[in-house]
């Protein structure tokens, strides 16, 4: 005796959610995407090779955006007869291809600085720079804010991209200042260096997080032993198994598990009553598509083996 069910009561929140979503990020690229034309600009009239690594970077970091922006609307579509469970999963991709390029970004701004170290030609105008560097503090620091307040994991990893950047430009402020006072051109390109190691480091964190959730890793926090024992504690729930817990997206969550009841029960209320308390147990750890299972055994049952 069995019978699926659906705990959709957060659903509109959710959908709101990620409408939410959708529109922090189409601000954080619009954003990003000016802003980077107008690095690329100032990277030549200033001759600094930071500038122009974190022009690169913005590039970079434009195309992701649009790529998380397309994709986080085309997750908000409810699901098909192809995609059953809706394009919630877009995100998580989109995550991962974020993270890729984001690292690919770090590779390549290593690989421009570190020769400017040592370049003795390299003269970057540091007043200039300064200008530059407040105002790209200013944008990125607005957009990282924007973002950082999202839950997706798709914000979280663009928040990354952002503060990644907000802190490239703390450095060109702090590097423009000290070549501004002493000369010092190889400062920029330290800063830059240190800056893309760091973030390079968290990039690679948040991709092996995003690659669990890929391979249907339990969410954040699902205890399934203490959670099968909780259920247990439940009158006329002799038994839990088969539970199969994932995430669509870090938000969304599946849940599928049989539950044994004594053979005597055979009242479908009785069993409904049963089930209704398993799930407003699941209703205070979060948003969950549940599927409950129900098996009757007994004597009955080794009687029918026999």
């Amino acid at each position: 005796m069995s019978k699926g069910s659906h705990s959709g009561h957060h659903h509109h929140h959710h959908h709101h959610g990620h409408d939410h979503a959708s529109g922090n990020i189409g601000i954080a690229f619009l954003l990003n995407f000016s802003f980077a034309l107008i690095e690329i600009v100032g990277g030549i009239l200033t001759g600094s090779v930071a500038i122009l690594a974190d022009a690169l970077h913005d590039l970079g970091d434009s195309f992701t955006l649009a790529l998380a922006w397309g994709l986080q609307k085309l997750s908000n579509k409810g699901r098909s007869t192809t995609f059953t469970y809706g394009y919630g999963r877009l995100s998580l991709l989109s995550s991962l291809i974020s993270g890729l390029v984001l690292f690919g970004g770090s590779i390549l701004i290593i690989s421009q600085a570190i020769p400017q170290i040592w370049n003795t030609e390299h003269k970057p105008h540091g007043l200039g720079m300064m200008g530059f560097a407040l105002f790209g503090v200013a944008v990125n620091g607005f957009a990282a804010l924007r973002l950082s307040k999202g839950h997706t994991r798709n914000e979280k990893m663009l928040t990354w991209h952002l503060i990644e950047d907000f802190l490239g430009w703390v450095a060109v402020l702090i590097g423009s200042i000290v070549i501004y006072f002493t000369g010092w051109a190889w400062v920029d390109a330290l800063l830059a260096v240190a800056i893309a190691l760091f973030i390079g480091f968290n990039v690679i964190k948040n991709l092996w997080e995003t690659i669990q959730l890929f391979l249907q890793k339990v969410p954040e926090g699902f205890d399934i032993e203490k959670f099968e024992k909780e259920l247990k504690a439940i009158k006329n729930i002799s038994n839990v198994h088969d539970v199969h817990v994932w995430t669509m997206d870090g938000v969304k969550n599946i849940l599928s598990l049989h539950i044994e009841i004594p053979y005597e029960i055979d009242d479908l209320k009785e069993m409904e009553k049963i089930k209704t308390q398993v799930r407003e147990h699941i209703a205070h750890m979060g948003t969950y598509h549940i599927t409950i299972e129900v098996e009757r055994v007994g004597v009955h049952c080794m009687e029918a083996e026999d």
